[in-house]
């Protein structure tokens, strides 16, 4: 590390913390089911829409056999649980969820 912080910017910047929720997308075996490419791309279709939406603030698909993707999204941990749980690949059981409690900071961003 060599940028110097003090304890009064870190009290600043977590005073400026801001609520989100975490989403981990994981694969079940179904993930080879008759039919999955379709349903992976109405997925991500839906993901891409949320993401124009600004309710995903943060998109990252994973390239894992597990861990299928991570998103940020805007609201409550509850929102965002009845927003996945309508998601095509959980309905079709290739994929669970968790949602997570998390904060974010203004001006985090991922680099372009």
């Amino acid at each position: 590390m060599s940028t110097t912080v003090t304890d009064e910017q870190i009290q600043a910047l977590a005073a400026t913390a801001k609520p989100f929720s975490l989403v981990l997308l994981r694969w079940t075996a179904e993930r080879t089911m008759d039919g999955a490419d379709a349903t992976e791309l109405e997925h991500q279709r839906r993901m891409v829409s949320l993401r124009a939406d600004g309710v995903i603030v943060v998109l990252c698909p994973v390239g894992s056999d597990d861990l299928a993707g991570v998103a940020i999204m805007i609201g409550p941990v509850e929102e965002a649980a009845e927003i996945m749980a309508g998601d095509p690949c959980v309905l079709a059981g290739m994929m669970t969820y968790e949602v997570h409690s998390c904060h974010g900071f203004p001006g985090d961003a991922v680099p372009a």
